[in-house]
């Protein structure tokens, strides 16, 4: 055994032996059970950062433990390849998008490898593969089919200049990030999933995630956003104006309309006001995101037209909004100033009427919430003490009551009705770029939109294109989008849209199941790894990524493709890495290479300090002493091995024959094993697990060089190795044959704990007065309640506080304290 750790020697050995041995490769196995861990998959940059160590180090060492238990451990890898960064980066070093990818998917592949991690890499995939977005180019069709996928027309970010969409990005304080030009809303026809006809499953299939962080599951029901409450119709000259509101119960303080500036009844009266046409034309070139919406300047204009409030009768103004979106509900809303902060900014700044009809419930008269109208105030979203005033009939009312009578009165009038809404919109799945997989939709005038025959999928995508970042080349490129309608065999034009990059990553992880399979999306293999056990990855993905995914996965459930309801049964979202407080980024200069550490260091001492330094969930501020101390570590275990093994072979371990510090370093190695084990895989605490291990080692340091200290020595050592194993596999791979271990680790369980080891002779027990520490005894373990009290009681520094009292109980916490109450 080599007296120095040499973590490049050891590393390059040990991936060797796993390239040579085909180490994590696995296949379909009943004889045991099946655990499927995945971390999510990047997007082939370039480079490593420091984010990804974490993320895919936090799996791996997920999936070594499991592996240990005995399971069958899938652990893939892959590549989400497609995307706006690629053409951009596309213009910046003049390369065309698929040549950079393929670059960037090799480059990185070797800093995966060199990190040791354990992935089965003939399942590798890249979504920019034909063979792979074939299927989901098959899978559209099939929704097609269904009514699932349909075309309409929506708003997009459109720069006139460059005759181009941009995406949200793109868009630099209104203008375009290229040409610096005012970017415009557009609409366009868009493809979309009907994501909402699956809301109510996606809904309450939420209650069987309880192996997710309830933050995300709390997220997505936000962004679901399932409200109960009425359609009403306000009459405008004739013509129907539909409102959705939650809160029917404020109905009688409607003092305004607000329409989107896109909606039809803005456009009609623009029609006849060249200023409220103009007020419109500036309200295109806003950002929409409904986090701008949010905090940006509330704008409008009256459009000088009126509706009839649908119980009152009244004359209300209708005005043209900034803050309401045309794609979210019917493009209007009813304001009720005195009880919307939206509302309230409006109406103050265009002096609208404010009308209070919430006040708070109470005995005293005095006591009545007054509204005053120089201040918003936000008491009335307390529904449990509210009533109703200012409004006739359904004055005095609690919130349901007020609910419940108004909604009645609207459907008895042919003016309303109930009805449950959401929040969520239909997934817009057509982006207009070039580096995305190609729409298999057929254009004909005469059959209209045709989808592509199974057997002429894939269409793919051109990749020697020339492309300059304006426009996507294959929408000039006649030898792409030129064809013959399948239906009718007239000639037709190919879908030049493609698709949002969310599909391929909507469904990677069915296909790592069957990667290699040539005839089908997926095969019995995808029932046998899916669900996935476990899945890692950034609690930004909360929404879009693993909303997207939970709904194409009831897809393919629905298709007959998979037999299970969800995609992933266990979710840990970690944390970000930081330094000097701030997340990594190259325009902050604060990054760290990760190459550069494994150079240094060794790929371990980045594993072990990715692990160590905080826990999973929370972010990791990074340390360049913590990764001194990590490798200060390692170099001890090796020492601690080394001189271990130099001493020659241990002896037999006599449990019988060990003297009191070597029971407690004995018990100190099976505690450990109990909770490195309890750490790892039900807490997933994985900082925690190593302090634990490092404070076994330190235990070990202190034994003596005796017969039965060197054998309790050698059965420690093996567990440490063991247990260190899922974190810092290349030093454990070197270290298990050299303690003793026999095999490859690799295929080794886990540590059992001897439940003799961990009983005691003897415990120490806290000794307290009227509840506060006087004295610490040493007792029999298994000493009686009698004889603590008369240990306790004798106690010097307890008599000293007994002196001039007297005792009225003596309480007896067994294996804790014992607490003596006095006055």
């Amino acid at each position: 055994m080599e007296q120095q750790y040499n973590p490049k020697a050891l590393e390059e050995a040990a991936q060797t032996h796993w390239l040579k041995h085909n180490s994590f490769a696995v296949k379909h196995d009943d004889s045991r059970e099946k655990f499927y861990c995945l971390a999510m998959f990047p997007y082939p940059s370039g480079k490593l950062h420091m984010g990804h160590v974490r993320n895919y180090t936090i799996a791996d060492v997920i999936a070594r433990y499991q592996r240990m238990q005995g399971k069958n451990v899938l652990q893939p890898m892959g590549w989400d390849a497609f995307g706006l960064p690629a053409e951009n980066a596309a213009i910046a070093n003049n390369v065309a998008p698929a040549k950079w990818t393929a670059q960037n998917i090799d480059y990185m592949r070797e800093q995966l490898r060199q990190l040791g991690f354990a992935y089965d890499w003939s399942r590798e995939l890249a979504t920019c593969d034909p063979d792979y977005y074939r299927w989901e180019q098959w899978f559209f069709t099939k929704l097609f089919d269904k009514g699932l996928a349909y075309k309409k027309k929506a708003e997009v970010n459109w720069c006139e200049t460059d005759q181009t969409v941009l995406a949200n990005e793109q868009v630099v304080d209104g203008c375009c990030w290229r040409c610096d030009n005012p970017v415009e809303r557009r609409e366009i026809d868009q493809w979309f999933f009907k994501i909402t006809d699956y809301a109510d499953q996606l809904l309450a299939d939420l209650d069987t995630l309880d192996q997710w962080p309830e933050q995300v599951r709390t997220m997505q029901r936000n962004w679901i956003g399932r409200s109960e409450g009425v359609e009403l119709t306000f009459d405008l000259s004739g013509q129907p104006l539909q409102v959705y509101t939650t809160r029917p119960d404020t109905l009688m303080g409607a003092t305004y309309l607000a329409v989107a500036p896109q909606h039809p009844v803005a456009q009609q009266a623009a029609a006849g006001n060249a200023a409220l046409a103009a007020f419109i034309d500036e309200m295109s070139h806003i950002e929409v995101a409904e986090a701008a919406m949010a905090t940006m300047e509330k704008q409008g204009m009256d459009t000088g037209l009126s509706a009839t409030h649908p119980l009152t009768g009244e004359s209300i103004p209708v005005w043209v909004a900034n803050f309401v979106l045309m794609s979210y509900g019917s493009g209007a809303v009813m304001s009720v100033p005195a009880h919307d902060e939206r509302d309230f900014e409006f109406a103050q700044k265009y002096g609208l009427p404010i009308v209070q009809v919430i006040d708070k419930r109470s005995s005293d008269a005095s006591a009545s919430c007054a509204y005053d109208a120089s201040n918003w105030q936000d008491w009335y979203a307390d529904k449990t003490d509210v009533v109703t005033i200012n409004s006739g009939q359904f004055d005095g009312l609690d919130f349901q009551a007020a609910f419940d009578a108004i909604a009645d009165a609207l459907t008895d009038s042919g003016k309303g009705q109930r009805a449950v809404n959401y929040r969520l919109r239909d997934w817009g799945v057509s982006r207009q770029r070039y580096w995305g997989a190609p729409i298999p939709i057929i254009n004909c005038d005469g059959c209209g939109a045709v989808p592509v025959p199974a057997a002429d999928l894939p269409v793919v995508l051109p990749t020697d294109v020339a492309f300059d970042g304006v426009s996507s080349p294959i929408k000039h490129m006649p030898e792409f989008y030129e064809t013959q309608c399948p239906k009718c065999g007239a000639a037709a034009t190919r879908e030049t849209d493609t698709f949002d990059t969310f599909m391929e990553s909507s469904w990677y992880y069915a296909r790592y199941a069957c990667a290699n399979n040539s005839n089908a999306m997926l095969d019995a293999e995808a029932n046998y790894w899916a669900p996935v056990d476990q899945y890692v990855g950034g609690i930004e993905h909360a929404i879009l990524h693993l909303l997207y995914s939970r709904f194409y996965h009831k897809l393919l459930r629905d298709e007959g493709l998979v037999d299970s309801d969800e995609p992933f049964i266990r979710l840990l979202t970690q944390g970000m890495v930081l330094k000097d407080g701030a997340k990594m980024s190259k325009s902050k200069g604060n990054t760290v290479d990760p190459q550069s550490l494994i150079d240094r260091y060794g790929a371990d001492t980045v594993r072990l300090f990715s692990m160590f330094a905080a826990p999973p969930e929370q972010s990791l501020e990074w340390s360049d002493s913590g990764v001194e101390g990590a490798n200060r570590f390692l170099k001890r275990l090796w020492k601690l091995a080394h001189a271990h093994v130099a001493a020659g072979p241990a002896p037999a371990l006599d449990s019988s024959a060990l003297n009191d510090v070597q029971k407690s370093a004995r018990r100190k190695t099976h505690e450990t094993i109990a909770k490195v084990d309890d750490d790892y895989g039900r807490r997933q605490t994985f900082n925690t697990a190593i302090a634990a291990v490092m404070e076994l080692c330190n235990e070990l340091g202190k034994l003596d060089d005796s017969d039965q200290s060197r054998a309790v020595i050698d059965e420690a050592l093996r567990a440490v190795v063991l247990m260190l194993n899922p974190v810092v596999p290349h030093i454990s791979h070197a270290l298990w044959p050299l303690v003793g271990g026999s095999g490859d680790i690799l295929d080794a369980r886990w540590p059992g704990v001897d439940a003799s080891a961990l009983t005691r002779d003897s415990i120490d027990m806290v000794v307290q007065v009227n509840g506060k520490v006087r004295a610490k005894m040493s007792v029999a373990a298994d000493a009686a309640n009698t004889e603590l009290e008369s240990m306790a009681l004798e106690q010097d520094n307890v008599q000293r506080f007994l002196e001039g009292v007297t005792i009225r109980k003596v309480i007896v916490v067994p294996g804790k304290l014992v607490n003596i109450v006095a006055n």
